[in-house]
């Protein structure tokens, strides 16, 4: 529905260009939207709100250069306490990923202002009708009302007190808090009037939640402390922190009801059709998969990989949800990578890295579409039999299935019951997924270390400068409980007032080394952190006793100390080097260093080809040579942001950062480095592989490690040549010639088998029975394999006509099993659940498409037996 305004008609991107022009005109810094995945934030699964990125700002525990500020942030609610998933596509505002228009105040301007700047640029800059917006106040902000009346001048009956209407004090849509303590305050709402023909009351109404007034502005006035009594203090710096939806700003200026009909989601939808062959351009199916490209493309751009955990699994789910509804509309191929290019014309401007990041995010998305199409079909295969019939509810076995086999999260399975009329029992699906999760916990074994109950004061860090100091033993545990000494054998963790020893973050594992004092010794196992500046040397006591309060001289193990500094400072060239070599999508996604290796994990799409790896270590080894100089500084945020060091995406950094400078990288770094980069001595790469879908792993090691490495590979090729009797050089050309012998004999090999399966073919077919007019045949081939099964099956098929056929092979105490049902009788009989009643016989299980599935087991003797049960099977259902 259309609504008949007098509004200039403004694009998306024209209404950033002004909200953000509109305040950066009244001293407010424009700031960059923050990563979708919130840095070092574990309350949060992703970005929800404009206001993520200044919460340390709100909370006390960081200052910003600026008092006023103002962004466009990119905000993502599909997992987690925000999740708007299942009604996208079939509401008119409800997004996955959407853009939140932005200002605040850190302790500088408050209410007059907000306010009177809110109405400024919605009446007097976008030109909203003054008669169609009215407000909200918290019930007892009179300040706020006061000013809305007596100074703005909207109509006392336009401005709406709300009071404490969830349950309890300060429980109101209009009183904010960031949490059950801490910063919090009234809030004042704006609304848009669509007017009277659409349905819905006023806010604090009964039919509040219809759609005739839309909220699209929220200003926050965080001007309390909450307390753990619930009561609250004023903060000594109130501040301001403002939101307003994008989208809807959008609809009600472009003068349309719905989000989807604003320029840019026509534009997307337009292209989905294309890409889809849509012709109904009001198809829920195109919203969904417009909004989905926006939240996916974006997470891949920050980072977000599909997986099956995490923010990844959620990913994966809004990109299967997002195929599913192409499918739905007949697209049977990949499709939704192809709308990339589509969106970076739209926002690219706006979001620089969604524009640098466009190839990358597209080769992603288009990965994930094929690994999905390939299980896609049978999914749907199981899912439509499984509704055949009229039924009403869809069993949680089945729901599991579809997850646990083919990845079809719930809420796709969801989606596709609702609209079919259909209810999913998710409790049988949370059971089912529960005992699988009993399972593997009963598979295997864990150990949570005790959390240490420490409130005494920071330690005194000085490994950078050296490995050995006098320090003070300020406090002893044993089994995460304070003790007041720690004797002879015991195991326990030591704080000291200094130390020298590193503890393990930023991927470095933490220092070894001892602590003694006297006849004392306690062998320093490991160091890890208690707090952010308390450090914990775990260990045990090999002689004497040790005491609060005593004084020990602390020594690092020097040898393994340099040897996890050489590795540590070769991942910084190594990272340099592999943006270099593959590309500047290149970001870290995680890293273990110690003594005897570096492991560095990061994004990219494809394994790292021979040359890659040479080129790799040409560069690292190269900048080794150079023996540069390292150097540490420590500067404030802005300046090392300056400096164009590279920050590590997800991490969390404070005011005060150390920029470290090593060879020609330049990064953030708290970690222990070599002086020079040619103490690193030597650099090779020992391992590269996958460890999730877009993200490989490189393993490297240097110095001695790394010479040892390479000796031994040299001895390993000597005695492959030695046993080929070819010098080390001819070992490719040899191993090539034997390898293509071997396929000369395979092929021959498997020529022969075609050619018995199919002499006991013919004879099996005289073994068939007629079972309700369906030729049933139930039989073992000798010597054949999973595809002369197949080929076997098909002859049959053909000869038989009207049939059922199980055929299974056995090699060892592997059991191989074919199930295949002609097209006649496939409305009868479905081959995968044939094979897994055969196969559950032989202690296996298997499954596929209704006229062919595959199995396997590993009991052979119960073979003769569950081969005799497939006629009585049949019998059954024909």
């Amino acid at each position: 529905m259309t609504q008949s305004i007098s509004t200039p008609v403004a694009t998306v991107a024209e209404i950033r260009k002004t909200f953000l022009d509109f305040f950066a005109q009244r001293g407010h810094t424009v700031v960059a939207s923050s990563p979708l995945v919130p840095g070092n934030d574990p309350t949060l699964m992703f970005t929800n709100s404009g206001m993520v990125q200044f919460k340390d700002v709100f909370l006390g525990t960081d200052k910003r250069s600026y008092v006023r500020a103002a962004s466009v942030q990119a905000c993502l609610r599909a997992g987690g306490k925000h999740n708007d998933l299942e009604n996208v596509g079939y509401t008119a505002r409800h997004h996955t990923f959407f853009e939140m228009l932005g200002n605040w105040s850190f302790g500088d301007y408050f209410k007059r202002e907000s306010l009177k700047w809110a109405w400024e640029l919605l009446i007097e800059v976008y030109k909203l009708p003054p008669e169609r917006l009215l407000a909200t106040v918290y019930a007892e902000d009179d300040e706020a009302y006061d000013i809305w009346t007596k100074e703005i001048g909207l109509p006392p009956e336009r401005v709406i007190r709300i009071g404490d209407n969830k349950g309890g004090r300060y429980k109101s849509d209009n009183f904010w808090m960031m949490a059950d303590t801490g910063p919090c305050g009234p809030c004042s709402e704006i609304f848009y009037d669509h007017g009277p023909e659409v349905p819905g009351g006023p806010p604090g109404s009964p039919d509040e939640d219809g759609d005739r007034f839309i909220e699209i502005w929220n200003n926050v006035f965080m001007q309390f402390e909450m307390h753990e009594d619930g009561s609250v203090t004023p903060l000594p710096a109130p501040c301001v922190d403002t939101g307003m939806g994008l989208e809807r700003l959008a609809a009600i200026l472009q003068g349309v009801h719905s989000n989807y009909e604003i320029d840019l989601f026509r534009t997307l939808i337009a292209a989905a059709a294309r890409e889809t062959g849509a012709t109904d351009l009001s198809s829920p199916s195109l919203r969904v998969i417009a909004d989905h490209l926006r939240a996916t493309a974006f997470l891949v751009a920050d980072g977000v990989i599909p997986s099956n955990e995490g923010r990844g699994y959620v990913q994966r789910r809004i990109i299967r949800r997002a195929i599913r509804h192409g499918y739905k509309l007949g697209q049977k191929a990949p499709f939704f990578h192809k709308l990339v290019p589509d969106l970076v014309a739209l926002m690219g401007e706006a979001y620089p890295n969604l524009a640098a990041q466009a190839q990358r995010v597209a080769d992603v998305l288009k990965a994930e579409e094929e690994r999905f199409y390939e299980t896609l079909e049978n999914g749907m295969e199981i899912l439509d039999a499984a509704l055949s019939g009229g039924a009403q509810v869809l069993a949680g076995e089945v729901a599991f299935k579809l997850h646990d086999t083919y990845g079809f999260p719930l809420d796709l399975t969801n989606d596709v019951c609702r609209e079919r009329g259909v209810r999913v029992d998710e409790a049988g699906f949370h059971e089912a997924m529960e005992r699988q999760k009993a399972q593997a916990r009963a598979a295997g074994k864990f150990k949570m270390d005790k959390v240490l109950d420490y409130q005494g004061a920071a330690n005194t860090f000085v490994g950078y400068e050296r490995l050995q100091a006098q320090a003070k033993v300020v406090a002893l545990y044993v089994d995460g409980t304070p003790v007041a000494e720690l004797k002879h054998g015991q195991a326990g963790v030591v704080v000291l007032d200094t130390t020298p020893f590193y503890a393990e973050s930023g991927g470095q594992v933490g220092d070894q080394g001892v602590l003694t004092s006297g006849s004392a010794r306690f062998a320093v196992a490991d160091t890890q952190k208690i707090k952010a500046d308390v450090f914990g040397h775990h260990g045990v006591m090999e002689a004497g006793t040790l005491a609060v309060g005593d004084t020990v001289q602390a020594e690092v193990d020097m040898a393994l100390r340099a040897a996890t500094m050489r590795n540590h400072s070769v991942t910084h060239i190594m990272h340099k080097a592999l943006r270099d070599v593959l590309g500047p999508h290149v970001q870290q996604k995680g890293s273990l260093v110690d003594a005897d290796k570096t492991r560095f994990d990061f994004t990219h799409d494809a394994p790292l080809t021979d040359e890659q790896i040479r080129e790799i270590e040409i560069r690292v080894n190269a900048e080794i040579m150079a023996n540069a100089p390292t150097q540490a500084r420590v500067m404030d945020i802005e300046s090392a942001k300056a400096t164009g060091a590279m920050m590590l995406f997800g991490e969390k950094y404070g005011e005060t950062v150390r920029v470290l400078d090593i060879g020609s990288s330049r990064e953030l770094c708290g970690g222990t480095h070599v002086a020079r980069t040619g103490d690193i001595g030597f650099f090779t790469i020992t391992a590269e592989g996958g460890v999730a879908a877009g993200v490989r792993r490189v393993e490297a090691t240097t110095g001695l490690t790394a010479l040892r490495y390479v000796q031994g590979m040299e001895a390993t090729l000597g005695g492959v040549a030695g046993k080929l009797k070819v010098a080390p050089s001819d070992v490719p050309a040899r191993v090539g010639g034997l390898l293509e012998q071997i396929r000369e004999l395979e092929k021959e090999m498997a020529a022969l088998k075609g050619k018995l399966a199919s002499a006991q073919g013919d004879e099996l077919m005289n073994q068939a029975v007629d079972v309700k007019g369906v030729k049933v045949l139930a039989a073992r081939l000798e010597g054949a394999d999973a595809k002369t099964l197949r080929e076997t099956m098909d002859k049959l098929k053909d000869k038989l006509k009207t049939a059922v056929i199980v055929l299974a092979a056995v090699e060892g105490e592997k059991v191989q099993l074919a199930a295949g049902v002609t097209p006649d009788t496939v409305g009868k009989v479905k081959a995968g659940e044939l094979v897994n009643f055969v196969a559950h016989h032989v202690g296996g299980k298997g499954g596929g498409k209704p006229d062919m599935a595959m199995a396997g087991g590993n009991n052979p003797q119960a073979l003769p037996l569950a081969l005799e049960s497939v006629a009585a099977w049949v019998a059954e259902r024909v």
